[in-house]
């Protein structure tokens, strides 16, 4: 059986869990973390009382904020290099399996929801099929009856993980409970390398997750349920893409997905007859990226990203992550990269050793930042990196600093809708507020963070321990 999964892997330290992302395999591998392993860094002791400002998350919480308008941005990239992206994202898998035909759905698709779905999970999904219609084009509705082809079940993270151990959320073709799974895991239909034809499959989806983690789920597991099935390190601008940067489609899968379901195209047509088709068909749907000059990157080695793998994946050693991280950094500088995977990797070796040596990884940190800003469209890879330095600076008791590094998360983490983001960010700014003598202004700040925080971290416990956590940073 191989099927499209969202996965979880374990932090190094205080037990946080890091989302990954994954194609049948361990490793898509999430680009932002807790700070916890920043707070063990700082040698804040754990039995430390956390500042009575941490007392607001004790008492009632508000309710989840939510994000009301999509703004994302249309792609800012030649047509010949998304050209490139499309075919390798539809004609192979992310292991190399090579896929013989391009197929997608050739009727209007119909899609219900089976299960008890959690908070907020109604009204994301109706957005992103609102997406999907007016961005993509595509013919897809929900229904409550009769034959569809596309069953969102939502079911408990254990019984998620009964089906597939490492997987938080998954699709899988030609099934339609997870019941009728278990019957059929041995079923070559099951198989997304044997697909020829898409006629019915079911996304599976927790709902005892936070709000953003299962619109995550929503977004990258419908996105790849009736469009690509492969994901490419060296895209900087797509949930398709194992770094888990972005977590809501962007400008660039929606033209992706435009373009999948375009009259030129057809299912069984062979990578060849695509690769013809899609000139005009681009000029047509994308006439700016006509302008633009290409910038194809590189493929990524296996070697990168087994390395990256091993670093941010379950089940190795601290210390042998930390050797694959350093290793994913050599690599990449033997490679002469300088896009956002350079960055990445950096930024990767950084949260490895920012326990033992916080001044050395938040010097990687820098050097991430320095690649990253000789490159388009990297201002969400940007914001993810700047927390961990913003706290390292909190902690340090470098409150102006601190500002000036995390108020520029504020503005990507609302225009990409990571709420999870947006709040810790929130909640940083509070602290260096409150180290300025800003109190009033801090509890504003703080109490703002709470909407989004329980929008981004779910539950009043999750939301508890990330005001006590970022608290805790204060020398």
């Amino acid at each position: 059986m191989n099927f499209l999964s969202r996965s979880l892997a374990g932090c190094e330290t205080r037990a946080v869990l890091a989302k990954v992302r994954r194609l049948a395999r361990p490793g898509r591998l999430l680009a932002s973390l807790g700070l916890a392993t920043l707070v063990s860094a700082c040698a804040v002791s754990e039995s430390q009382k956390a500042p009575s400002r941490a007392a607001l998350a004790s008492n009632s919480l508000p309710p989840a904020k939510s994000f009301s308008t999509p703004r994302p941005q249309p792609p800012q990239r030649s047509n010949r290099d998304i050209a490139n992206d499309f075919l390798d994202l539809h004609f192979q898998l992310e292991g190399g399996t090579q896929l013989p035909v391009l197929t997608r759905f050739e009727r209007p698709i119909r899609l219900r929801v089976v299960g008890t779905p959690g908070a907020g999970f109604q009204r994301d999904l109706d957005q992103l099929l609102k997406r999907f219609r007016t961005e993509a084009g595509i013919d897809i509705q929900r229904v409550n009856s009769g034959p569809v082809e596309i069953t969102v079940q939502a079911v408990s993270s254990r019984a998620i993980h009964r089906a597939l151990p490492k997987a938080a959320c998954f699709v899988v073709p030609n099934v339609d409970s997870l019941s009728d799974l278990h019957r059929n895991r041995r079923n070559p239909e099951t198989n997304w390398s044997n697909l020829r034809h898409r006629e019915r499959l079911a996304v599976f989806v927790p709902n005892d997750i936070s709000p953003q983690e299962a619109r995550d789920c929503l977004h990258e597991e419908l996105a790849q349920a009736i469009g690509p099935l492969n994901d490419l390190y060296r895209l900087s601008d797509s949930v398709f893409n194992d770094d888990n940067v972005h977590t809501v489609l962007t400008g660039f899968d929606m033209l992706v997905l435009r373009t999948t379901y375009a009259p030129e195209l057809r299912t069984g047509m062979s990578r060849s007859e695509v690769a013809a088709q899609l000139p005009a068909l681009l000029s047509r749907l994308n006439p700016a990226g006509d302008t633009i000059a290409a910038r194809a990157l590189p493929a990524t080695p296996r070697s990168w990203i087994n390395a990256i793998e091993t670093a941010l994946g379950p089940g190795s050693l601290l210390n042998d992550r930390k050797r694959a991280a350093n290793q994913a950094v050599i690599l990449a500088r033997d490679l002469g990269w300088s896009d956002h995977r350079r960055a990445y990797s950096h930024y990767v070796l950084g949260r490895m050793i920012q326990a033992s040596d916080p001044d050395l990884a938040q010097r990687h940190f820098q050097t991430a930042l320095d690649f990253l800003h000789q490159n388009p469209r990297t201002d969400l890879h940007e914001a993810i990196i700047r927390p961990r330095m913003a706290a390292y600076d909190i902690a340090r008791g470098e409150g102006e600093i601190a500002l000036q590094r995390i108020n520029p998360v504020l503005v990507q983490a609302a225009r990409h809708e990571n709420a999870a983001l947006l709040a810790e960010a929130l909640l940083i700014k509070a602290e260096a507020l409150d180290l300025l003598g800003q109190f009033a202004t801090a509890n504003r700040v703080r109490l703002d963070s709470l909407g989004w925080a329980r929008y981004g971290f779910g539950p009043d416990w999750a939301v508890q321990s990330k005001v006590r956590e970022v608290a805790e940073l204060r020398p």
